[in-house]
C-alpha cells in the first residue's frame, strides 16, 4: 500500500497548491486571453493533457488533480460508489461548444497571437485578490458538493472539463495503436473477491472488467488502488 500513500500524498498536496495552480485550469482563461490575442497557461496545460494522454492516459486524474484530491478527501463523509452515469454526458455538453468557442477564436487571431504563461496571475499565483477568492470558493464548493451528493468522484463523471481532453488523447491512442500506460490482469487469477471493485475511487466494475480479460476503460485513472488491494496479486501497471 505503500503506493497509495504515496499518490495520495501527491493528490493532496495538489489541492493545498490549488489557490497558486487554479487558474492553469480555467476554461474561462483561456477564451478571455483569446479575445485577447494571447495562448494563456491554462491553453498549454490542457494542450498537455491531451498529448501526454496518448501514453500516459489519465494518470494526472488519479495521481496529480487538484479536484481528485479533494474528492478523495470528501469520501470520508461519503464513501458510496458513484452511480450517475447518465449525468457523464454533462462534461461534453461543456466541452464541445467550449472547445469549438477556442478553435474558431485562434483561427481568428491566426498569427497575432502570443504566449503569456502567466497571463492574469501574480507572478505565477492564481489567487491574489478578493475576487480569485470568490472563483477559488467557487469552484472548492461545485467539486464538494458533487462529491458528497453522489459519492465517489462526483464531480469526475458530471462537470469535469478536465477529462474529455485525456479522453480524446485516449480515443486518439486507440486509433493509432501506440504504446501506452494501462492496467492489464490475469483472469484465471481471480477469485471473484470483489476487493478491486470495492476500492475503486472511479466506482468501476473492476472485477467484471477482470474477468473479460481487459481492464482498459476510458474513466479508469490509472490509480492502482484496484491492482494494490487485490489479495492475489492479478493486476499490474504496464507501458506497452
Amino acid at each position: 500500500m505503500k503506493r497509495q500513500s504515496i499518490r495520495k500524498a501527491l493528490i493532496l498536496v495538489s489541492f493545498i497548491l490549488f489557490p497558486v495552480t487554479l487558474y492553469y485550469f480555467s476554461p474561462y482563461l483561456i477564451i478571455e486571453a483569446l479575445l485577447q490575442n494571447v495562448i494563456a497557461g491554462s491553453f498549454i496545460v490542457f494542450g498537455l493533457m491531451l498529448l501526454t494522454s496518448i501514453v500516459f492516459g489519465r494518470v494526472f486524474c488519479g495521481w496529480l488533480c487538484p479536484a481528485g484530491g479533494l474528492q478523495e478527501a470528501a469520501t470520508i463523509i461519503n464513501d458510496k460508489r458513484s452511480k450517475f452515469n447518465k449525468g457523464k454526458l454533462i462534461k461534453y455538453l461543456i466541452w464541445f461548444p467550449w472547445v469549438s468557442a477556442i478553435v474558431f477564436l485562434s483561427w481568428m487571431a491566426k498569427v497575432r497571437l502570443r504566449i503569456d504563461f502567466f497571463y492574469q496571475t501574480w507572478y505565477g499565483i492564481s489567487i491574489s485578490d478578493p475576487y480569485g477568492f470568490i472563483v477559488y470558493f467557487a469552484v472548492v464548493f461545485l467539486v464538494m458538493i458533487l462529491a458528497l451528493i453522489y459519492g465517489r468522484r462526483g464531480f469526475c463523471h458530471t462537470v469535469c472539463w478536465m477529462a474529455p481532453f485525456m479522453q480524446a488523447g485516449q480515443w486518439i491512442q486507440r486509433k493509432i495503436r501506440s504504446p501506452h500506460l494501462h492496467l492489464v490482469t490475469e483472469p484465471s487469477g481471480c477469485i471473484s473477491c470483489q476487493v478491486c471493485t470495492k476500492h475503486c475511487p472511479m466506482s468501476l466494475p473492476v472485477m467484471e472488467l477482470v474477468s473479460k480479460g481487459n481492464i482498459e476503460d476510458m474513466d479508469c485513472i490509472l490509480c492502482c488502488a484496484c491492482a494494490d488491494s487485490c489479495p492475489k496479486k492479478i493486476i499490474t501497471l504496464k507501458l506497452k
